[in-house]
């Protein structure tokens, strides 16, 4: 069956909020968003009686079935919950420094596809995009809408936050600040309309605490430890923490490298070739998976 978000900030900015499907009894009938009617009800032509799942990722999801298609608007019922998120075990914030057009579609995509928490977006001395500020809101909303899609397409049901640009050097002087609150409501305010109520759900607080580690996805280099040797023993725990920084094409300069030192971001390097900056969230996220089992 087709999967669709199912956004309880409604992308008509004239329309009241959706309430949440979890605070709806089942065989309720659901007003679909704007985008969900679009996509399914248009594009694939659904008809009355067809069935699908929506999930609106405060946890799990739900089968429905099409009730009415009106020319502007379409409702479902809520036939049954299933309470699975398909969610790693270990959670992830990549610290990710923009590229151009696809290659950044690319790394959000895959990255979602392989479980990660949160995107930091980022700007660095050697990145090729910084947002003007008229910018951000339409960007942030294109790549918060590629995040869900892969959502959609791949199972998860907990979509990664993305979250608004900052400088690499913002970041790394916040990272693993005991300002949590401060720390909770930056995170919350600062994604797409898209994703502003859910980004309240506890599942993502844990965010705002200080990483069980930070690491650096670094290029080869010689007498440099190709892992940190805490890795092993953290990916043990019930549910880790861990941050990724990965740079830009041209690499991170060197006030950047030693600025994340300093805040304690281990180097690591997997295996002895460069890797391009959208292939490397892919392969990170890949390789703790393969580590955690």
């Amino acid at each position: 069956m087709r999967r669709f978000f199912y956004a309880i900030n409604n992308d008509n900015a004239d329309a009241s909020p959706l309430p949440k499907l979890g605070e709806l009894p089942l065989g309720s009938n659901v007003e679909l968003p704007d985008s969900v009617v679009h996509h399914w009800c248009r594009v694939l032509r659904a008809n009355i009686g067809d069935q699908g799942i929506l999930f609106d990722g405060f946890g799990g999801e739900y089968t429905v079935e099409l009730q009415a298609i009106s020319k502007k608007n379409a409702t479902a019922t809520l036939l049954t919950h299933i309470d699975d998120d398909r969610t790693p075990l270990t959670i992830t914030q990549i610290g990710l420094v923009m590229s151009r057009g696809e290659r950044m579609d690319y790394a959000i995509q895959k990255a979602t596809e392989l479980g990660v928490t949160a995107i930091q977006l980022l700007s660095s001395h050697h990145g090729e995009v910084t947002l003007k500020p008229a910018q951000v809101e339409k960007k942030l909303a294109h790549w918060q809408q590629v995040a869900i899609a892969a959502c959609e397409q791949c199972g998860l049901n907990r979509p990664p936050l993305i979250l608004a640009p900052q400088s690499i050097n913002e970041w790394l002087s916040n990272t693993n600040s005991d300002a949590k609150t401060t720390d909770v409501t930056k995170a919350q305010m600062a994604v797409s309309s898209i994703v502003s109520v859910l980004s309240h759900d506890p599942y993502y607080q844990v965010l705002a605490n200080a990483a069980d580690l930070c690491m650096q996805m670094s290029v080869p280099a010689a007498g440099q430890p190709a892992m940190p040797s805490a890795l092993s023993d953290i990916l043990k725990q019930q549910t880790p923490y861990i941050k990724l920084l990965i740079g830009p094409e041209g690499g991170l300069s060197q006030d950047e490298c030693q600025k994340a030192e300093s805040v304690g971001f281990k180097p690591w390097q997997i295996g002895t070739r460069v890797l391009r900056t959208e292939t490397a969230p892919v392969v990170a996220l890949a390789t703790l998976h393969a580590l955690s089992t």
